[in-house]
């Protein structure tokens, strides 16, 4: 009698796992063709252009004309001595180090302030979200009208001032200071809301416990709101890098790349190089340098958030 009824549950034991089985590969069955569209989507929008791209990048490869002949390393060896595309390069790095840390102070601090609930909290992240969705084109148009020497609102408070004018998309020295503060204006209203999501999460009880013990607003920020933001913050960081390091549609509308290409970012002059010389072989090249430098800048950045995170 116990052998038979050992022989069942066994029997029931076997029967659940073989159902248990049944019911995740057709949990597993249906899930892939959930995320079946988006992969194919991927492959023939994405990796298929990726890698078309990166063969064009070892050919001397033309829109226009009969130009489709394989040059080996040729396009990535010439690259390595332009100098024009190390000068884009620097301008890049230069917007990059100068944006990083002032657009990502700027948007914590907004989102400190109005992560406190009031009547008027919802007015000022609007406010403040606004420049995020204004066109790019716009608000470059705008600001060029702004810098303008002639008539701008910048050298009329100079000349309100009694301070003397200066034209300020025409001087080396200047342009890309100017492109600056429109990346940030421009930039900081979306990060700030990501910031704001960080604050939300970080439980009111701790901010609590250290009034409790006497620690100041200062002492609170840097021992709680600071740590607890630490992966927000590495979003923060990682995504502004790689937004400033591809900087291109703000230099197109102020200044074109000029003066005497002191703005020209590294996106811009492979746009320049593919759609203007029309020489898009080489542009792929530089296209894909500037991937493995981003990409390794991006891995650099997690480790270190990582390891401070650990």
């Amino acid at each position: 009698m116990a052998t038979a009824e050992t022989m069942e549950t066994v029997k029931t034991v076997s029967s659940s796992k073989k159902k248990s089985q049944s019911f995740r590969k057709h949990e597993q069955a249906t899930a892939f063709w959930f995320i079946f569209p988006a992969i194919a989507l991927l492959l023939v929008f994405v990796f298929y252009p990726m890698l078309q791209a990166f063969l064009i990048s070892f050919k001397n490869y033309s829109l226009v004309g009969a130009g489709d002949v394989f040059v080996g390393m040729d396009n990535y060896v010439h690259l390595m001595k332009d100098r024009a595309f190390f000068n884009s390069l620097k301008h890049s790095f230069y917007f990059a180090l100068i944006v990083i840390p002032i657009q990502t102070s700027i948007a914590l601090g907004l989102a400190l302030l109005i992560q406190k609930k009031t009547a008027t909290s919802g007015l000022f992240r609007t406010l403040y979200f606004i420049p995020v969705i204004i066109s790019t084109a716009v608000a470059a148009t705008v600001f060029k009208l702004i810098y303008n020497k002639e008539f701008g609102i910048l050298n009329s408070v100079l000349k309100a001032l009694h301070m003397p004018v200066t034209s300020f998309l025409s001087d080396p020295k200047t342009a890309m200071n100017g492109i600056i503060v429109l990346g940030i204006w421009k930039g900081a209203g979306f990060f700030m809301i990501i910031f704001l999501a960080g604050l939300n999460n970080i439980s009111p009880d701790l901010y609590e416990a250290a009034r409790v013990d006497g620690a100041s607003r200062i002492q609170q920020f840097v021992k709680i709101t600071l740590p607890l933001l630490n992966r927000t913050m590495a979003f923060v960081v990682i995504m502004t890098t790689i937004d400033a390091i591809k900087l291109s549609g703000l230099v197109f509308v102020l200044t074109n790349g000029g003066p005497n290409s002191s703005t020209e970012t590294v996106v811009f002059y492979i746009y320049k190089q593919a759609f203007t010389q029309m020489r898009m072989g080489y542009a792929t090249a530089a296209a894909f340098v500037l991937f493995a430098i981003v990409l390794t800048i991006s891995l650099i950045q997690m480790k270190l958030f990582n390891k401070d995170t650990d």
